[in-house]
C-alpha cells in the first residue's frame, strides 16, 4: 500500500507489526540494495500531546487535591506523568468492594460494565445499595481517586482520568471463600488491575488469609491473568494500627501476589491507623492534619467529597499510578511492576524511627516499606524497563526436631544451596508452626547474610491466643535485590510481660515445630541496572548558583529546574529575551486565576476553591 504526498512515498507492508521499534531485516536488504532508493527509514509511532490544553486539569476541585496538585512536597508526582501524556487510556481497573454508582456524573464517562459484576445479588449491575444509613459508599469513593473524568466541571480528576473502571459489589453482603475467589478472577484477560482495601479484621489478634479458593485465584490470576503477564492486585495493609496490628498477620496483605500499600499523613507523620510490617512495599498519602480537605473523591448521589481518607484511600491511589505506568509500558509483567515500585519510591520526609539500608543500598521501613511513590519517576522507569527473568524459587527446611522456644530462640540456615538459582532476591517468605501460651507476646524477626534485619511479626498485645502459629506464612520484600548467599538468621523472642516465658500450667510448653525459608528471585544480577531514579539532567544551562538558566526549547524552566509542565497557577509561554530566543518559562498567572492561557484575569481557565468561573469572560468571580 502506496501513500504518496511528493515529495515522499509511504509504504506500509502488512508483514511488518505496525508498533515494531527495531527494523524489518528483510525491507531493510532489499530497499538498501535498489539503486532507485536515495534514502529511506522506517516509520515507528511517536508521542505526540496537545499543547495547549495544558496539563494541570480545570476541574473545579482539583485545587484541593493537595496530593497530586504540588500543595506539598513532594506530592505524587502525577502531574509530571500527565505531562509525559499518560493518563491511563487503554487500561482496566476494578474496585473490589460494596459496590460502585455507575451513574455519577464525575465516573459515568469511564465506568466499564465488562470490568463489573455484584457477587452479592448475583447480577451484573455493582449499584450499591442505598439505605438510611448510606454506608455503601466506599467503592464508589475508591473508584473516583483511579478514574473520576478530568475537565467536565465537576469534583476533581482521578489519578488516571482516561483508564475504564468497573466495580464488583461483593463486601454488602455474607463473604465466603467462593465470593472472594470469583471477585478475584473476574474477567482476568480484559480487567489489568484490581484495587482492594478488606480483609481479615484489624483487632490486633485475628491471623487469617484468603482461603483455598481465593489463594487459587492469586495464582491463577498471576500466571495466566492479562495474557500471561500476570493480574496486578493493589491491596490496603489494614487499618488497626490503633489495635497495634501487625500486616504480616494478614495473608491478603503479606501475599507476594499483591502490591501492599501504606499510608502517611501530608506532612510525612504515621496515621495513627497505619500497620507495619515488612509486606509493605509501598506509600501514599491518605490524609492530612493541617487542614480538613482529606482525600478529593466522588461520593453516592452523584455527590463529590473532601473527606475520604485511611489506608483503603492510600490503595486506590497507587492503582491509578500503575494504571498510569502500563500505559507507558503495557508488556509489564506482575513482578515487573513489584520491581519498578521499588525504584519509583523515596523515603522523603516520611517519619519512622525504623528507617534502614538494606543490603543493596536501599532505605526501607515496615511503616512505609521502600518510602512514598512517585508517578512520574513511575512511568519514566517503566518506558526503559526491560522485562525480568523468570521467577525462581528454592526452600531450605531449617528444622530437623521441634525445638523449645523459651523466652527467645535463635535458628540459622545456610542456603547455599539456593545460590545456583538465586543472584538477586524479590519476595522472601518464612513458613512455620509452633505453639505459645500467648501467641501476641512473640517478636519474630529475620537477618539476611547481607546483614538485613527484618520484623516479620512485632508485639500484639491484644493477641492472647493459645492456638499458636499453625503453617502461617510471614514475608518480607526487605531482602529485594540482595544475594541470598550465606546463613540467614531466624529470632524469636518473648516481648511480653515475664510471666509469660513460662507457659500456663495446662498448655504444652512454647516449641517451634517446623520452618521453611522460602526465596523467591531471579538469576540476574538486578543491582547492575542503573537506577531510574538518576533522571537524566536537562539543563543546557545554569547560573552561579545551579540554578538552571535554560531547558532548551522542550522544557519549561521554573524556579531554577526544568519541567516538563507549567504548575497550577502558571502558564507556559517564550522567554524571548531576545529576538532568537526559544526558551520556554512558566510565568504567574493573573491572581484570580488557578490555571490560565496568559498573565490577565480574562485569561483564566479554571479557579481557585472559593471563586467561580465564567464561560464567556474567563474569569474567576467571587460568589
Amino acid at each position: 500500500q502506496v501513500m504518496e504526498g511528493e515529495p515522499f512515498y509511504h509504504f506500509s507492508h502488512r508483514g511488518t507489526r505496525q508498533r515494531a521499534l527495531s527494523r524489518h531485516w528483510g525491507w531493510h536488504t532489499r530497499l538498501t540494495r535498489d539503486p532507485q532508493v536515495l534514502w529511506f527509514e522506517q516509520q515507528t509511532v511517536k508521542r505526540r500531546s496537545k499543547r495547549g490544553t495544558g496539563v494541570v486539569p480545570t476541574d473545579p476541585w482539583f485545587p484541593k487535591q493537595w496530593y497530586m496538585n504540588n500543595d506539598v512536597h513532594p506530592d505524587l508526582n502525577i502531574l509530571t506523568a500527565w505531562s509525559r501524556g499518560y493518563t491511563g487510556m487503554g487500561v482496566v481497573l476494578t474496585v473490589l468492594d460494596d459496590g460502585l454508582e455507575k451513574d455519577h456524573p464525575d465516573l459515568a464517562a469511564n465506568y466499564d460494565p465488562l470490568a463489573s459484576y455484584d457477587f452479592n445479588s448475583n447480577d451484573p449491575d455493582p449499584q450499591p445499595r442505598y439505605d438510611d444509613g448510606d454506608k455503601n459508599w466506599h467503592g464508589t469513593r475508591c473508584a473516583g481517586e483511579v478514574a473520576a473524568v478530568a475537565n467536565n466541571g465537576i469534583c476533581g480528576a482521578g489519578v488516571a482520568y482516561n483508564a475504564k473502571i468497573g466495580g464488583v459489589r461483593m463486601l454488602d453482603g455474607s463473604i465466603m471463600d467462593i465470593v472472594e475467589a470469583q471477585a478475584l478472577s473476574l474477567q482476568p484477560q480484559y480487567i489489568h488491575i484490581y484495587s482492594a482495601s478488606w480483609g481479615p479484621e484489624d483487632d490486633g489478634r485475628t491471623v487469617d488469609g484468603p482461603g483455598v479458593l481465593a489463594a487459587a485465584a492469586f495464582h491463577r490470576g498471576v500466571t495466566q491473568g492479562r495474557g500471561g503477564l500476570g493480574s496486578i492486585f493493589i491491596w490496603a495493609s489494614g487499618n488497626g494500627g490503633t489495635n497495634y496490628d501487625n500486616c504480616n498477620c494478614d495473608g491478603y496483605s503479606n501475599s507476594i501476589y499483591t502490591v501492599s500499600v501504606g499510608s502517611v499523613l501530608g506532612d510525612g507523620h504515621r496515621p495513627r491507623y497505619s500497620e507495619s510490617c515488612p509486606a509493605i512495599l509501598t506509600t501514599t498519602y491518605s490524609s492530612r492534619t493541617t487542614s480538613k480537605v482529606q482525600i478529593v473523591t466522588t461520593d453516592l448521589h452523584h455527590r463529590c467529597t473532601d473527606k475520604h481518607t485511611g489506608t483503603s484511600a492510600s490503595a486506590p491511589l497507587a492503582a491509578g499510578m500503575v494504571a498510569l505506568a502500563l500505559e507507558a509500558n503495557p508488556a509489564l509483567t506482575w513482578r515487573d511492576l513489584q520491581h519498578l515500585i521499588i525504584r519509583a519510591s523515596k523515603p522523603a520526609h516520611l517519619q519512622a524511627e525504623d528507617w534502614a539500608e538494606n543490603g543493596v543500598g536501599r532505605r526501607v521501613s515496615h511503616y512505609y516499606g521502600y518510602g512514598l511513590l512517585d508517578a512520574g519517576l513511575l512511568v519514566q522507569a517503566a518506558t526503559t524497563w526491560t522485562g525480568t527473568r523468570p521467577q525462581e524459587k528454592c526452600s531450605v527446611q531449617a528444622l530437623q526436631v521441634p525445638r523449645d522456644i523459651g523466652s527467645g530462640l535463635t535458628i540459622s540456615m545456610d542456603v547455599s544451596s539456593c545460590s545456583e538459582s538465586i543472584r538477586s532476591l524479590e519476595h522472601v517468605q518464612v513458613q512455620l508452626s509452633l505453639s505459645y501460651s500467648r501467641r501476641g507476646d512473640l517478636v519474630v524477626a529475620l537477618s539476611s547474610p547481607m546483614g538485613t534485619k527484618s520484623t516479620l511479626v512485632t508485639l500484639r498485645p491484644y493477641d492472647t491466643s493459645q492456638d499458636g502459629y499453625k503453617d502461617w506464612t510471614f514475608m518480607s520484600t526487605h531482602f529485594w535485590d540482595e544475594n541470598p548467599k550465606g546463613i540467614w538468621t531466624l529470632q524469636l523472642e518473648n516481648r511480653g510481660d515475664d510471666r509469660n516465658t513460662a507457659p500456663c500450667p495446662s498448655c504444652p510448653p512454647g516449641q517451634l515445630m517446623s520452618v521453611t525459608l522460602h526465596l523467591h528471585g531471579t538469576d540476574e544480577d538486578m543491582p547492575a541496572r542503573r537506577s531510574a531514579a538518576t533522571a537524566t539532567d536537562e539543563c543546557l544551562r545554569r547560573d552561579e548558583q545551579g540554578a538552571c538558566q535554560d531547558c532548551g526549547s522542550s522544557l519549561y524552566t521554573h524556579h531554577g529546574s526544568c519541567l516538563s509542565y507549567c504548575p497550577p497557577r502558571h502558564y507556559g509561554r517564550a522567554r524571548g529575551a531576545t529576538p532568537g530566543d526559544t526558551t520556554r518559562v512558566c510565568a504567574s498567572c493573573h491572581p484570580s486565576c488557578y490555571t490560565c492561557q496568559g498573565a490577565s484575569a480574562h485569561n483564566c481557565t479554571s479557579c481557585p476553591s472559593g471563586r467561580t468561573f465564567q464561560d464567556v469572560s474567563h474569569t474567576c468571580q467571587h460568589p
